[in-house]
């Protein structure tokens, strides 16, 4: 029987938290592992995730996912997931501290930018950001927005 070929060039990408970089200033990233079920580890292969209106939070000395929607596996009998269960994230004691302390230091959250696989397992990258105002946003767009036409411009006279 022939093996699959790995997928070249990294990490193969599950779910994108798009709103993320828009509604907050990202601070900094580190990545976590993710407790699930074997359902819901088929799901979430498949694609079936759901990152919008998720964040982490930490709760008794251990990092939760919260709001995260894994669709039930479409193949799996009366034995399947909830899909908006609280699920647990795996990081090193010195990095739950670390995160601990700036959380409570006010106006920071923690939140997933992406799902991923990475070998056999399912990773979690999470930010540390702080949530812009809705002027802010607006800035920012037109930041983007000009610098955008001054490099079309640019590239239009070369």
């Amino acid at each position: 029987m022939a093996r699959k070929k790995k997928a070249q060039g990294g990490p193969q990408v599950l779910a994108v938290n798009r709103r993320a970089r828009r509604d907050y200033e990202i601070e900094e990233t580190l990545e976590a592992g993710i407790v699930l079920t074997g359902t819901e580890v088929k799901s979430a292969r498949e694609g079936r995730i759901q990152l919008k209106d998720a964040w982490a939070r930490i709760e008794d000395g251990e990092l939760w996912l919260v709001d995260c929607h894994i669709a039930p596996w479409t193949h799996a009998t009366y034995d399947n997931h909830d899909p908006e269960r609280k699920r647990k994230l795996l990081v090193h004691r010195h990095e739950l501290k670390r995160l601990l302390g700036k959380t409570q230091r006010g106006g920071y959250t923690l939140v997933p930018l992406r799902v991923y696989v990475k070998g056999p397992w399912i990773k979690v990258e999470l930010a540390l950001a702080r949530g812009r105002a809705k002027h802010e946003r607006r800035e920012e767009l037109k930041r983007r927005i000009h610098q955008r036409e001054i490099e079309q411009e640019l590239r239009r006279r070369r």
